[in-house]
């Protein structure tokens, strides 16, 4: 199994970034060929003293493999997604990809 993980920091509206993000950005991932599975939250918890989250936002998503994802990213689908990035990700984005190699499912 390969993960692509997606970090987002505090955007300049909020509720902007949720919109698009909602209504174009995620449709546009949902179509990456070997996508296996995705989630996303935009409610991430403060740290155990309270402070606000590093980010405001994550993304992930699976593959079967490595050469899943990178036929999924280098599809004109996965550069349609990585172009749009730039819509709505006024704060950027830290993009992790890895494969997993222990734990369980359930």
């Amino acid at each position: 199994m390969h993960k692509l993980t997606v970090l987002y920091p505090e955007p300049a509206d909020r509720d902007a970034f949720v919109k698009y993000y909602e209504q174009t950005h995620l449709p546009l991932a949902a179509q990456l060929p070997g996508l296996r599975s995705w989630r996303y939250s935009t409610n991430i918890s403060p740290d155990a003293q309270g402070n606000p989250a590093k980010y405001f936002a994550i993304f992930e998503a699976e593959f079967s493999d490595v050469d899943a994802f990178r036929a999924a990213m280098s599809s004109p689908e996965g550069q349609a997604v990585a172009a749009d990035v730039p819509n709505y990700a006024t704060g950027g984005a830290i993009t992790l990809d890895f494969e997993i190699t222990g734990g369980n499912e359930t």
